[in-house]
């Protein structure tokens, strides 16, 4: 249904003498990558390009540091190496093409909305030189849009996507011959540099990210009884790789057996697909409310009770759980997904700003940000996205600490001023005589009462 639709020739025999570029994107591997096997099928000589975001400057330093070690990563994997460019990725490609006399350029094609923008701007830019660019496959098992009820409309809601989703099924991942690839060497080295050097590494690449996969099968029946654990590396740790396109999920669920665990992550890896389906159909919800009228409800002004944002961006809340996830984020650029939904209730429900503020923020920091997952995890947690029980789930912040944090190591190890406290009861500081004396700060608000005040403002918008 885009622009892009006209520009994609089939692949013939007689296109075997090609001077092809192959455009990386979030897919920063070599293996189970379609796009990349078919550029290499069709070229006599293949070149390669990776165009760093334009939008890079604006992040952490950490996820700077995750898209650069990302990209290096490739570059010693592949055996030409890299050619990386900064800026417009229209004009890069274009001049990339124009320099060494590229007939085509070939991609994975992306579904999300800042995605299918700038291919189609490079699509322009490239059909003024008379260049083809040919998209192909995606960064999910099935692409967005394919999923759909017997009607032909989108699914809007995740257990009905996820029956479809595994009945339909997805291909075997695809292997290439790197040594049958006559690859050009690396032409330009435009790598950006870092402002300050980040305050955590970053391991990234395709080799990295199988290894991952070979150290979360050995635990993944523990999977579906650790993975809310925030005390416990119970999760898959492949988010980062996944974000990035440095593994498929066709090569993961390629490997997932029928254990309780290993449903349970399928499922998860289906969350991951519904999410970038949603978004496909509502390009819009990157930024907007895919339930409009919360887009009415009475949120704080940021501005005005920026003192309140700010204990929240730091991890000074009172509340230990919110207080050690917001500090893993800043200080590791990851945290973990159970920690992800009570950060989120509690700027949402507690605090009362709207779920945009919070997704800027992850994407400012998240060495794992994925645009769909992000905007439709805030927004599921909000209240306002797909799911069907909307805006009463308020997370009591103690009482998840205590059951997804019961031994309190999670908080020991993110806020060394509870370091003092043994066990759950690091979870109400307050209680304790001394549990303050380190210089944690009380709870910035009273959670009863913010519970009692989100659920009215509800049923304010409610009765309008």
């Amino acid at each position: 249904g885009t622009l892009l639709a006209a520009y994609l020739p089939v692949l013939g025999a007689s296109e075997k003498s090609l001077r092809s570029l192959f455009w990386f994107r979030r897919d920063r591997r070599i293996q189970d990558n379609l796009a990349l096997k078919k550029a290499a099928e069709a070229s006599a000589e293949l070149h390669t390009l990776f165009v760093f975001p334009r939008w890079m400057q604006q992040r952490s330093l950490l996820r700077q540091h995750s898209i650069l070690e990302s990209a290096k990563a490739l570059g010693d994997s592949l055996p030409g190496g890299l050619s990386v460019a900064q800026g417009n990725p229209a004009q890069a490609i274009a001049e990339y093409c124009r320099k060494h006399g590229i007939e085509k350029v070939f991609a994975t094609r992306s579904f999300d909305t800042e995605g299918i923008a700038i291919q189609e701007e490079v699509q322009l830019e490239l059909s003024e030189l008379g260049v083809a660019l040919e998209l192909v496959d995606s960064y999910y098992a099935i692409e967005p849009g394919t999923i759909r009820k017997d009607d032909g409309s989108p699914l809007k809601v995740y257990t009905p996507f996820y029956k479809r989703w595994a009945l339909h099924g997805w291909p075997e991942p695809v292997q290439m011959d790197v040594a049958a690839v006559n690859w050009a060497p690396a032409m330009q080295t435009d790598w950006p540099a870092m402002s300050a050097p980040p305050p955590f590494k970053v391991k990234a690449g395709e080799l990295q990210a199988l290894q991952t996969l070979d150290r979360f099968l050995e635990k993944v029946s523990q999977y579906h009884e650790q993975r809310n654990r925030t005390d416990l590396s119970g999760t898959s740790h492949l988010s980062h790789a996944l974000a990035h396109g440095e593994i498929h999920p066709r090569t993961i669920l390629a490997r997932l057996g029928h254990s309780e665990g290993e449903e349970v992550f399928r499922k998860e890896i289906a969350w991951r697909e519904f999410y970038a389906d949603v978004l496909y159909h509502n390009p819009h919800t990157l930024h907007e409310y895919l339930e409009p009228r919360f887009g009415n409800m009475r949120y704080d002004d940021p501005e005005q009770h920026a003192q309140k944002l700010e204990a929240w961006k730091q991890g000074k809340t009172g509340y230990p759980i919110v207080d050690a996830a917001m500090r893993q984020l800043v200080q590791t650029g990851w945290m973990h997904n159970r920690a992800r939904m009570i950060v989120a209730s509690f700027l949402v429900k507690d605090l009362h700003f709207e779920w945009q503020v919070g997704a800027r923020y992850f994407e400012e920091h998240l060495t794992d940000h994925d645009p769909a997952s992000n905007a439709h995890g805030w927004q599921w947690t909000a209240g306002c996205g797909t799911d069907a029980s909307p805006y009463y789930r308020v997370f009591n912040p103690v009482l998840q600490g205590e059951k997804f944090d019961p031994t309190g190591d999670y908080v020991r190890k993110y806020v060394p001023e509870l370091r003092h406290i043994q066990g759950g009861k690091v979870h109400q500081p307050w209680l304790l005589v001394d549990g303050l004396a380190h210089g944690y700060p009380a709870p910035i608000v009273d959670h009863a009462q913010e519970r009692d005040e989100a659920l009215a403002r509800l049923e304010e918008i409610k009765v309008r």
